[in-house]
């Protein structure tokens, strides 16, 4: 890449989880680094960067909106990583990405859409190849936690066997609006994206001999996590499967099951049954509606209901005979830790030593071990519970 004016530029920081990683980057980003802000309301951005505090006072604020292609443009061609946060994706994603495989510039958002995924793939894979440039979906609590998990667990079973891993999310924490219109867009086009799945399935392809493939199990009581769970149908399990594709220390054949985890029956029982009414609900066009106003883009969890939030997720590997059980661990998970994880995966991308690949990359692919070695200097727990034994 040749030298460019920033090394990280974030996007859509004006938004509730944008201004929490600006807030961050502002305390914990490495000194000397090269960053801007970009959003089309620069009166806003100034009221941003002074909140930050004086050390973010010589910050450049530069002007980007979606509806105009030459500011993405230029956003792009003067960064070394852009970080954007502006959802929903399926609706203001496209031309940051497209801007981004153009230029050679790497790129990292949060969305938990799956159809977005797909969709980028297909048009912005292959120019991002060439281009040298790495996209890299999903780097907040969707999915960072559960692939980078499994990573961490698939390296302390042996390799070259078959290995089948079991993932376990509890978390306690509320939910802005950007997140709740993200998800209530997403369960509105099922359709859509399950045929945008089929195309991208289609010319994707598999891994050669390897076997790689998804266990939903049922609803059950479990006794390694002592807790109900129920298949937890997320964008997270694609991305673990895809960095289980895309690297062979996840053996000859694997599988992954994802699984919602509570203590209690009558809550499993009650989130069921209010998701699937919401998914319901939100195949027609005026109950969705209805629904997207009841909880606006921009609106989000206080700092004190931010500080009692927590999550907690437990992989349980096998392989070659042997048994691991780790975890992942830490506060807020949807702005707090999620802010983290997205700004330490852009620094991740623009200074630390990677992987030679390029394209649409999941973020066990793109930064492995060296992501999972920032986060826990974050304070982000990853530990073995048990090491590895008989299994």
């Amino acid at each position: 890449m040749a030298e460019r004016r920033f090394d990280v530029v974030l996007f859509g920081a004006t938004g509730f989880t944008g201004a929490l990683t600006a807030e961050y980057l502002a305390e914990f980003a490495p000194q000397g680094l090269r960053w801007a802000l970009a959003g089309r309301n620069r009166a806003k951005l100034e009221q941003l960067r002074e909140r930050l505090g004086p050390a973010a006072a010589q910050l450049e604020l530069l002007h980007a909106d979606i509806g105009e292609e030459a500011s993405i443009a230029a956003v792009a061609e003067a960064a070394k990583v852009v970080i954007t946060t502006v959802g929903p994706y399926i609706s203001y994603g496209e031309p940051v990405v497209a801007a981004c495989a153009r230029a050679g510039t790497d790129y990292v958002d949060l969305t938990g859409e799956p159809e977005f995924v797909d969709r980028m793939w297909l048009a912005h894979h292959e120019e991002a190849q060439r281009s040298g440039a790495r996209l890299v979906h999903s780097c907040g609590f969707d999915s960072i936690p559960y692939d980078l998990g499994t990573l961490f667990t698939v390296q302390r079973l042996p390799e070259g066997v078959p290995i089948h891993v079991d993932c376990f999310v509890r978390a306690g924490g509320t939910f802005s609006g950007g997140t709740y219109q993200s998800a209530l867009n997403a369960m509105g086009r099922l359709r859509q994206g399950q045929q945008v799945a089929r195309e991208r399935r289609r010319r994707e392809g598999r891994p050669g001999a390897r076997r790689v493939r998804g266990r939903a199990g049922a609803p059950r009581h479990d006794a390694r996590i002592g807790a109900w769970v129920v298949p937890f149908p997320t964008i997270d399990p694609q991305t673990v499967l895809r960095s289980a594709r895309a690297l062979e220390r996840y053996g000859p054949d694997f599988s992954y099951g994802h699984y919602l985890a509570v203590k209690r029956l009558p809550v499993l029982a009650g989130l069921t049954v209010g998701a699937g009414a919401l998914v319901a609900a939100a195949q027609v066009p005026p109950a969705r509606a209805a629904l997207a106003r009841l909880k606006g883009s921009g609106e989000g969890p206080s700092a004190e209901q931010r500080a009692r939030a927590w999550f907690n997720v437990r992989l349980y590997g096998e392989g070659g005979g042997r048994r691991v059980v780790t975890e992942v661990a830490g506060g807020d998970p949807g702005y707090g830790e999620t802010s983290k994880m997205l700004a330490e995966s852009a620094l991740c991308l623009a200074f630390d030593e990677l992987p030679e690949r390029a394209g649409q990359l999941t973020p066990a692919v793109a930064m492995g071990g060296a992501l999972i070695e920032r986060l826990t200097r974050a304070g982000i727990r990853f530990r073995a519970l048990e090491p590895a034994g008989p299994a």
